[in-house]
């Protein structure tokens, strides 16, 4: 047996579609070829690789019905391949498993972003009830008033212990519903401006360990999460004071 012949059946065998007699002449012309021994390590620790260490996706329903409807149904013995066909085979191999790592990394990188601006705009659309007065329940008064009103209302308790100061007073709070959930609403005032600090479990919800912060339809709206509550706090502050305000928050 050849070199060419015995890295064309390694191949085959890497793929168990070797029977036990030609399984028998590798393993031979392998004990007595040190450079072939070598190849068909290479070959093994690759097809590791590709098969069992990069994140893998599914293929497509119509990819698979595509490919079923052109393989070969030929029982022949397969063409032999030279050593420059299956070099590029490899090569096309590494390719397309790299394609679909991309891939995916792609389609969950687009899926994130579009539920981030899911919650900045619910976080508006809500904020914009609460200033037109139409919250599900509401409540005057600090936080002494507003945290024990909560109870029975909501299925979690809002883990927030700014009582507000001089600069950022709290008003009051309210439930609100929040997507698919109830959110613990607390008011705070700043002059003129009103800044609503929603608090709702984030299981499930595309929170953001850090800070993150956009402005959506001229609001300023801050996103992040602590534990298991995540938190969305909106106001027509500008940033710098609204990033203030969530300071406040975040270091009691």
């Amino acid at each position: 047996m050849d070199c060419d012949k015995a890295r064309e059946l390694n191949l085959n065998g890497l793929r168990g579609r070797l029977s036990s007699e030609a399984m028998a002449e590798l393993r031979e012309h392998l004990s007595t070829c040190s450079a072939c021994r070598d190849h068909a390590e290479a070959e093994r620790v690759l097809s590791e690789v590709l098969e069992t260490r990069l994140v893998q996706h599914a293929a497509p329903l119509a990819l698979k019905r595509r490919l079923s409807a052109s393989w070969p149904t030929s029982t022949l013995a397969p063409r032999r391949i030279g050593r420059p066909a299956w070099a590029v085979a490899r090569a096309m191999a590494a390719a397309a498993s790299i394609a679909l790592v991309v891939a995916g990394s792609t389609a969950i990188f687009v899926q994130q972003r579009s539920e981030l601006r899911q919650l900045e705009s619910e976080t508006v659309n809500d904020h914009l009830r609460i200033l037109e007065g139409a919250p599900l329940a509401q409540v005057a008064g600090g936080l002494h008033e507003v945290k024990p009103w909560f109870g029975g209302k909501l299925d979690f308790a809002p883990a927030v212990r700014f009582a507000g100061n001089d600069d950022f007073p709290l008003q009051g709070g309210a439930v609100e519903p929040f997507l698919d959930r109830r959110a613990a609403v607390f008011v705070y005032k700043r002059r003129l401006h009103t800044a609503s600090l929603f608090v709702v479990r984030c299981d499930g919800l595309a929170f953001p360990t850090s800070v993150r912060t956009r402005i959506v339809r001229g609001f300023s709206v801050a996103l992040w999460k602590t534990g298991d509550q995540g938190y969305a706090l909106v106001s027509d502050l500008n940033l710098p004071e609204l990033l203030e305000l969530r300071g406040e928050i975040a270091s009691r």
